[in-house]
């Protein structure tokens, strides 16, 4: 798995769940991701949340809690999120060993990198790979 490091990425995939604590549980349990936070109102729901991998992150809550963004999602369809590892092989295992539904087992791909592909409890597609395209500033 890629190590966490330092800094502020740019870019974070956010990801409106029905039961989010769940999907939070799954991420970090199969997925080995880390909680960097979990915000959560009165009515246990969760708020804000911040999960991380390697030098990325993703943020995620409750549908159905309110406010202007969960009124934009509210009819949004799954999302697809690419997250770097650096051992593939070693990252599916742990994600079936927790039953996660695996879509496509760790693939050689043409471009040289080594995918696999899962889906989340609430149907989001999560790609794990070795492609990491470095790019210039």
């Amino acid at each position: 798995m890629a190590g966490t490091s330092g800094g502020r990425p740019s870019i974070y995939p956010t990801v409106l769940y029905r039961d989010a604590k769940a999907a939070i549980r799954q991420l970090t349990e199969a997925f080995g991701f880390s909680e960097l936070s979990v915000f959560e109102g009165e009515d246990g729901s969760v708020l804000h949340a911040e999960l991380v991998q390697g030098n990325g992150a993703v943020m995620l809550g409750s549908k159905g809690r309110g406010g202007l963004f969960d009124a934009a999602m509210k009819d949004a369809g799954p999302a697809g999120v690419y997250v770097v590892v650096d051992d593939v092989d070693a990252h599916h295992r742990r994600a079936v060993e927790h039953g996660a539904e695996v879509l496509m087992p760790p693939t050689d791909q043409e471009y040289g990198s080594r995918d696999y592909m899962a889906r989340d409890v609430e149907g989001n597609i999560w790609s794990f790979g070795t492609y990491a395209p470095e790019i210039q500033g």
